[in-house]
């Protein structure tokens, strides 16, 4: 085949077919003429794969830049210093926050290591820092770093492995922040965390507060009944004791009065003497029943607080319910089915606390129902006593159910609520070791139930 001269570059598959019909001078056999046309065929198309692959190149680095860009924009976007070393502590890279605490160039510190940038004295802080580890396996620890005007403040740092494709170690990351800043924010939070329990126990006790208070009222109306018979009888007596110093003094002659047997049925004596022992036994029993709410009382003051000790169930809700049905002062059925010789352990001024603030609600709830019914039962269960107030109103909203325990959530009107009742009364059943639930009856109303460990 004779030496062809240098032609134009022709790009198109068609033209340089075309050249090749031109050259008419050449002669080739069917075979040859095929066969070369074929090759310049396989040429050109490997020219258009080379042609696609350089532009899928050209949209790869730009994409690649971008993403380098992106990272490098980030890196040093973070206040924390950052820095990576690789498997033998040689810094590959670090961030201007870095540099800013170092106060000297990044030039001076890439391609060095990273423990001659350390402050001395940190050098066994640093190696836990830079050893082989698990992908997963972070370390903590602290280190000072030498600056240009001495030593840095303590940085509280964590180091990252890096393992390659193989998950080969091949470096770390460390990231650090100025102990002082750390300090500073622990110091924000706590404060902030102890302003919230001093809001928290503030509402605590003015939920107590309440809590007394509709208490106290209960208390009234029941020193009222006592009170007034004592109080009655103690007036009975100042009269039969006018009557009997009369007839005393006219038996020992103080008296003009001669006929003492006339005296003695004109002023009633006998009737007198026969009255005095139903008298001193009513006055007795009021006296006792003054005591025995005297010493409720006391049993549960609420400055008691953490005090456990053996509570007798039934006598815990008698006097509860009792106290909350009084102070509501509204006409209901109100069904007790207590199991006799329950005991619980814990402190009863608490428990007082739940059970009246279950059972008013429960009134609260039955406002709008024609024949309010309020059921408070007590049973064993296994080693639990199980305590549950239940009503017939209208129950509990589904929506509601899952926050009627959130504190400040409730459904009365403004004024007749604060809506810590029930969240008190929940942390309260918790402490004790139970927990309280709340449920709609299938027959209506709503159940309020909790269960304690039996003593």
């Amino acid at each position: 085949m004779p030496k062809a001269t240098k032609s134009p570059e022709i790009p198109e598959s068609e033209s340089l077919l075309k050249l090749i019909a031109n050259r008419g001078s050449i002669e080739f056999d069917s075979e040859r003429e095929g066969a070369w046309i074929e090759v310049i065929r396989k040429m050109d198309e490997v020219y258009s794969d080379l042609l696609r692959y350089e532009v899928d190149l050209e949209h790869k680095n730009a994409e690649l830049e971008e993403a380098q860009a992106f990272v490098t924009n980030v890196i040093e976007s973070v206040s924390d210093i950052l820095v990576v070393c690789d498997a033998k502590g040689v810094v590959q890279q670090a961030n201007s926050a870095f540099q800013h605490m170092l106060g000297r160039p990044l030039d001076h510190v890439l391609g060095g290591g990273i423990a001659a940038i350390v402050a001395a004295g940190d050098g066994a802080r640093l190696e836990p820092l830079l050893q082989p580890r698990a992908a997963t396996e972070v370390v903590d620890g602290e280190l000072r770093f030498a600056t240009a005007g001495g030593s840095s403040d303590l940085f509280a740092i964590n180091s990252s492995p890096r393992h390659d494709h193989r998950g080969r170690f091949i470096g770390v990351v460390l990231t650090g922040r100025p102990i002082g800043e750390l300090r500073r924010a622990y110091e924000a939070l706590h404060k902030a965390h102890h302003e919230l329990q001093r809001a928290q126990r503030q509402l605590v006790e003015q939920e107590k507060m309440a809590s007394l208070g509709r208490l106290v009222a209960g208390v009234a109306h029941e020193l009222n009944n006592p009170i007034s018979f004592v109080y009655g009888n103690i007036h009975t007596l100042m009269r039969y004791r006018t009557a009997l110093v009369a007839y005393l003094d006219a038996i020992h002659g103080k008296s003009k009065t001669t006929d003492l047997a006339a005296l003695r049925e004109r002023l009633r004596i006998d009737d007198i003497l026969a009255d005095f022992g139903p008298l001193i036994d009513g006055t007795l029993e009021g006296a006792v029943r003054i005591s025995e709410i005297v010493k409720n009382l006391r049993r549960l003051s609420f400055s008691k607080v953490g005090e456990v000790a053996q509570v007798d169930i039934e006598r815990l809700i008698n006097t509860a319910v009792l106290w909350a049905v009084r102070t509501k002062q509204v006409r209901l059925d109100v069904r007790m089915e207590i199991e006799r010789g329950l005991c619980v352990s814990g402190n009863e001024g608490q428990l007082h606390q739940v059970i009246v603030n279950l059972v008013e609600n429960a009134i609260d709830a039955m406002r709008t129902t024609a024949q309010p019914r309020l059921t408070v039962s007590a049973s064993r269960q296994g080693s639990d006593v199980l305590i549950a107030v239940t009503d017939n109103g209208p129950g509990i909203e589904k929506d509601n159910i899952g926050r009627i325990f959130e504190p400040f959530f409730t459904t009365k009107r403004v004024g007749e609520g604060t809506g810590l009742g029930l969240w008190i009364s929940y942390g309260i059943i918790r402490e004790h070791g139970g927990e309280l639930s709340a449920a709609n009856r299938p027959e209506g109303g709503a159940c309020f139930s909790f269960a304690l460990p039996s003593a």
